[in-house]
């Protein structure tokens, strides 16, 4: 129904007078950047979308006109340091009527201020550019006030030059302190600048026009996203885990295509062609002519190199060591569906000792709420997914590692598939709701576990932090709500409404498309009848509520024991967001808990208390954070070289003595200046005192009883 009505909605807008944009209004200096005929569609289709779909029902008017101008004017220059005044007076002509603009397919305004910007920015680049050889005075009290967002904008050009000057200065210190010698920092120097104006000159329309959106939807509230296609594709992918090509990560270095990564599995990996550090400077279609891909950029190269399951590639290979003028390497190889393992739930196994008894504890590390819905629709039925990886995790931790109780750790995960959510859900409770969702229209749903039965019975505990959001909110609580297990951490990010993704192409009638197609491909002379890739919108169309009828925006969960945050929870997190919904609530689910944890929480509580009143850990942990706390308030720094030598040294010295009495605390040998500890010796303090936390669970022995079919009575 979703789709038929919006079918009609946009259709109707794009058969509708298709008025010419305002003439833009040039910027010497710059390849002026232009918006492309399917991008002003898309302005307009997206503010249907919002007007009629989104949640909040919001009409764009002045006052949303407004907080769309103030959020692009921070995006391209949030710090200061390159609009002038002058360009920001100039603005304001655009401040009351980009909501007429994108309602109308305008984005000349827009595509103006980026083009200043970007003259401002290569002034810049130039600018540092000049002071390559500049001697520099190092011994005098100059500071140099790097946090300029309070700050009004600059008057004039003198003023910018000074400020792009200790700017220089500030990083050319950098290096000096960083035992860099005058003529390798100037040649570093050199090379980051020219990097960055070739990256800058690289920049096109779709960037422009995905900054842009992203100002424009994050207004009306923070998670509705428009993608460009190609960062569609990167969206669908990330939540497949899977996608279709050589199974190669790439990157950019000195406008050559390089292979960072070989991903095991892949094409690639099985092909043993191709390695890390070898160098792409050319692609062919199966047997077609090869394109040059020397200074192209990133993501158009990979365009060309992924492609469908079963077609075939060509790639000129320059190996890795060998100069660019060396003879290249042809190789073909066959793309076939990738999956990134390394981006899924994995699992590990921890012993603790408590009173002299061990316990054995799998954690399971969900970095993601995935799904493949690609492959799931197609019916292969080894489609990649959450909750498939975690119960083939458990399957294994039960029964071939006879562990005693399982912790999922959560933290950083932002979330993902709702779907995903309640069928994870669904591995450690028996049927029973799990989370209500409010639509625009006022009602609620409440989706269920249907399946009978558990995969794990037996102990659970699950850590959250800051960056814990939506899905992850929704796991965690509905396990503390149904007290099925423990939770530990921070409080979680509070996004508590649910997106719909929505491919434009689809909800557009194709005779429509291939008029327009005809339209554009006219006006530039393109001749092929090709429809255009509008992306993908993901619009906030509900609210996610708890079973207990609370809703997790804002608020988020709470956690049962609460650890201090390393991300400062004024400036990350749902209720830091200004477009962002209210809390409220609605009324609980129904559901059943299948145990009461109140008397074991408090319990437990204590004894964690107890143990951070004599944790190294624990003190070091909350001196970081007020540490943290302290840097992130300061806005200015010395140009002092001896003065920010001896506080760099101080701090450095403070660390090295920190992390070695952590280190003989745990019976490990001392660092040395200089020395990186080993892997085997990373430490996750957060986790190690969750698992203590499990054990202390455990040993609640008889305590309480789980409802559920086959629960174990006794842990």
């Amino acid at each position: 129904m979703l789709g038929r009505t919006l079918f009609v909605t946009l259709t109707a807008a794009v058969l509708a007078c298709h008025a010419a944009p305002r003439q833009q209004q040039l910027v010497d200096g710059v390849t002026n950047i232009k918006p492309e005929e399917q991008q002003m569609l898309v302005a307009k289709e997206v503010v249907n979308l919002i007007e009629n779909y989104n949640y909040k029902k919001i009409q764009l008017n002045d006052s949303i006109s407004s907080v769309i101008f103030d959020k692009y004017l921070k995006t391209l220059d949030g710090s200061k340091n390159y609009f002038l005044a002058s360009d920001v007076k100039d603005f304001e002509r655009f401040r009351y009527s980009l909501d007429d603009d994108f309602r109308n397919g305008d984005l000349s305004a827009p595509f103006y201020m980026y083009n200043v910007y970007m003259k401002r920015f290569d002034q810049w680049l130039k600018f540092s550019m000049s002071q390559i050889n500049t001697k520099f005075d190092f011994t005098s009290n100059e500071t140099f006030n790097y946090d300029r967002e309070k700050l009004p904008y600059l008057n004039s050009q003198e003023e910018l030059n000074k400020l792009w000057k200790q700017r220089f200065k500030y990083e050319l210190l950098n290096l000096r302190i960083a035992g860099g010698t005058d003529a390798k920092n100037a040649q570093t120097l050199t090379t980051r600048y020219k990097n960055l104006q070739t990256q800058s000159a690289k920049t096109n329309s779709q960037d422009v026009f995905q900054v842009l959106m992203n100002s424009f939807t994050e207004s009306i509230d923070p998670h509705t996203n428009y993608f460009t296609p190609p960062n569609a594709t990167a969206f669908n992918e990330d939540m497949a885990r899977s996608f279709e090509g050589i199974g190669a990560r790439l990157q950019m270095e000195n406008d050559v295509i390089k292979i960072a990564e070989i991903i095991p599995g892949g094409p690639a990996f099985k092909s043993k062609q191709l390695f890390q550090g070898d160098r792409i400077t050319g692609v062919a279609q199966g047997p077609a002519e090869f394109l040059d891909l020397t200074g192209w950029r990133l993501d158009d190269a990979v365009s060309k190199i992924k492609g469908p399951k079963g077609t075939k590639v060509r790639l000129r290979i320059i190996p890795v060591g060998m100069e660019l003028s060396a003879k290249p390497r042809i190789i073909e190889l066959t793309r076939d569906r990738v999956v990134l393992e390394d981006q899924s739930a994995k699992k590990k196994v921890k012993t603790i000792t408590e009173n002299g008894k061990q316990y054995k504890i799998g954690i399971i590390e969900v970095p993601a709420f995935y799904a493949d819905f690609k492959a799931a629709n197609a019916g292969d039925p080894n489609y990649k997914s959450t909750t498939r990886d975690v119960r083939l995790l458990l399957d294994t931790l039960k029964n071939k590692d006879k562990v005693d109780a399982i912790l999922m750790d959560l933290r950083s995960n932002g979330g993902g598939s709702l779907l995903e959510a309640i069928e994870l859900t669904g591995l450690f409770i028996d049927r029973g709701p799990v989370v209500q969702v409010k639509d625009l229209r006022g009602k609620i749903d409440i989706q269920s576990d249907e399946k009978p039965g558990v995969a794990w019975d037996g102990p659970m505990g699950v850590m959250i932090d800051r960056l814990s959001a939506s899905a992850s909110e929704i796991f965690s609580g509905a396990i503390q709500d149904y007290g099925r297990g423990i939770i530990m951490g921070t409080q979680t990010y509070g996004k508590g409404t649910v997106q719909s993704a929505i491919d434009l192409n689809r909800v557009l009638n194709a005779s429509i498309l291939q008029r327009f197609a005809a339209l554009v491909n006219k006006k530039n002379v393109k001749g092929a009848n090709e429809n255009p890739q509008l992306g993908q919108i993901n619009l906030t169309m509900a609210k996610f509520y708890r079973v207990n009828g609370s809703s997790t925006q804002h608020k988020g969960v709470m956690p049962d024991i609460n650890f201090p945050s390393i991300y400062p929870l004024d400036k990350i997190g749902e209720d830091t967001e200004p477009s962002a919904l209210p809390w409220d609530e609605v009324s609980p689910s129904g559901f059943k808990p299948v145990a009461d944890l109140r008397n074991v929480k408090s319990t437990l509580v204590a004894l964690h208390n107890e143990r951070m009143a004599k944790s190294l850990d624990y003190k070091f942990l909350k001196a970081d954070i007020a540490e943290m706390q302290k840097r992130d308030a300061e806005q200015s720094i010395t140009l002092n070289q001896a003065a920010l030598k001896k506080e760099r040294d101080e701090a450095e010295a403070k660390n090295l003595n920190r992390l070695n009495e952590l280190r003989a605390s745990r019976g490990l040998p001392p660092v040395k200046k200089g020395e990186r500890p080993k892997k085997d010796d990373d430490y996750d303090f957060i986790q190690e005192e969750s698992l203590r936390v499990m054990a202390d669970f455990m040993r609640q022995n008889g305590s309480y009883v789980m409802n559920l079919p086959g629960a174990r009575k006794d842990f």
